[in-house]
């Protein structure tokens, strides 16, 4: 920390500094080994898009044998559909809005309470490498950060190899597979167009296969990273001892994907690989979790107490009892990302209700078109052609509903909308009661109109507006309640 020493601000918050199993000095005892801790986190990828998780094309096979030897997850929920609020929630174990950080760009604020600073105190070497997307303050969470581009496996297995051979590890792999703009080097090729599946929300045309293969391309690079740092860790003799979690930050980047909250954009891919602490490999568990859940879930394991910051809860009942129920509702969030918005998403047994705020305002990110992808593009030349089908037109809708309910089971694209069926009103009024609850009790708030962080670019012509890459913000959710304050996780079960 800048101003005081860790061990210090730990104390101050009321952290114990003192566990079973290391000396004064950190390090480890006799006959206390602790697991090491990796989490790979890829960038702008869907659940849907890995073969273990059905992908038809896309060649997963690294992932999908750590799945198969480990613990694959078909409920994990991420709390927002962007990338660095996801990311400092995950690194925080808290809603976006707790953290002082709920928009695109904002770096993590000083004081919040991170888990691999925990870890550090408690004996563990942390490092870092690959993307960066967490602000000044998150590095003091690390030993070593290597913040750059791609080189060798994102340097993931320079990193693996230079750290300290007297402690336990933490090791925070964020890839840059698969962000846009499409990287084509080595191990990135593009499969052959016929391979790739297009949602019915998108257009089916020659320029969007071309990109969605791009993408293909870049997940199968991430897969091969995956398995070198899988090889690194067996060659090291530390693989069975160590408990590696893979998810993604949120959805693909394409038109009604990343920035919305159905499932394509919220529900990530979530694999635990631990050889000594798994009871049985090869396991599906289809219990619902957030991403908060990883914080705790990694102190847990590596014996250190869990403070009262973090929201969520260890999920290590699942290494024993895959069926072992961890929490029956999961939330999610959208505020800024290059534009304004104010969404929140609960997740509950098979529905997933939406509430937005802000319902006269579009949701296409319009700089994906000042930019000329091609699924944006197409969208709009339809558009124009009026030749959108129904599940293209919701993508272009304007105003937006201002509640939509869905059937994750018999509607896992969610395209039907339930929210007036006389049918559903039972859950969308209880769905409606817990949503509320969950806003008044983690101080969620919408900001000032007045205030509110300005689009980059117009939501009609897709032009930039000036507002610059990290605008200046006056108000964000959870701002007037001191959010950042706020330990209350909210319902869980």
């Amino acid at each position: 920390m800048n101003t005081i020493s860790r061990r210090a601000f730990l104390k101050a918050a009321g952290i114990s500094l003192s566990f079973s199993g290391t000396s004064l000095l950190g390090q480890e005892t006799p006959n206390s080994r602790r697991p090491n801790l990796v989490l790979i986190i890829g960038d702008d990828i869907s659940m849907s898009d890995h073969g273990i998780y059905g992908h038809p094309t896309i060649q997963t096979p690294n992932i999908d044998r750590l799945a198969r030897n480990g613990l694959r997850m078909n409920n994990a929920y991420l709390t927002s559909p962007s990338c660095s609020p996801t990311r400092c929630s995950i690194l925080t174990g808290r809603y976006p809005h707790n953290t002082g950080a709920p928009e695109l760009h904002m770096p993590l604020p000083a004081g919040q309470v991170m888990f691999p600073a925990l870890l550090k105190e408690h004996g563990y070497y942390t490092a870092a490498a690959g993307k960066w997307h967490l602000g000044k303050y998150a590095r003091n969470a690390f030993d070593s950060i290597v913040d750059s581009r791609p080189s060798g496996a994102e340097r993931w297995i320079e990193t693996l190899r230079q750290r300290p051979k007297n402690k336990p590890f933490f090791m925070w792999f964020a890839s840059h597979d698969a962000h846009r703009d499409w990287d084509q080097g080595p191990g990135a090729e593009p499969p052959a167009l016929n391979k790739a599946v297009v949602p019915p929300y998108q257009v089916d045309s020659e320029q969007t296969r071309k990109d969605i293969t791009c993408y293909m391309g870049e997940v199968q690079r991430l897969d091969h990273y995956v398995g070198q740092v899988v090889e690194e860790l067996d060659a090291q003799g530390e693989l069975d001892n160590t408990l590696l979690i893979y998810l993604s930050d949120n959805g693909r980047a394409f038109p009604r994907d990343k920035a919305w909250l159905y499932d394509c954009a919220i529900k990530t891919p979530f694999i635990v690989h631990w050889p000594a602490g798994l009871k049985k490999k090869g396991a599906i568990s289809d219990s619902l979790l957030s991403v908060i859940d990883i914080a705790p879930t990694m102190l847990e394991a590596a014996r250190v107490k869990i403070p009262e910051t973090f929201q969520g809860q260890s999920i290590s009942s699942l290494f024993k009892n895959p069926k072992s129920a961890i929490r029956k509702y999961a939330f999610s969030e959208l505020n800024w990302h290059t534009q304004y918005s104010h969404m929140r998403a609960v997740r509950w047994k098979n529905y997933v209700y939406i509430r937005n705020t802000a319902p006269e305002l579009s949701n296409l990110l319009m700089a994906n078109v000042e930019r000329h992808y091609a699924p944006w593009m197409d969208l709009l030349r339809l558009q124009k052609e009026g030749t959108l089908t129904p599940a293209q037109a919701n993508v272009m809708l304007c105003p937006r509903p201002q509640e939509e309910l869905y059937d994750t089971i018999s509607d896992p694209q969610q395209l039907n909308n339930l929210a007036e069926q006389t049918s559903h009103q039972p859950a969308l009024k209880h769905l409606r009661g817990i949503l509320d609850r969950w806003t008044q009790e983690t101080g969620d708030t919408v900001p000032d109109p007045e205030k509110r962080t300005p689009d980059r670019y117009d939501r009609k012509t897709g032009e930039p507006t000036g507002v610059p890459f990290n605008p200046p913000r006056l108000d964000w959710a959870g701002k007037k309640s001191n959010a950042e304050q706020i330990n209350v996780s909210g319902p869980l079960n």
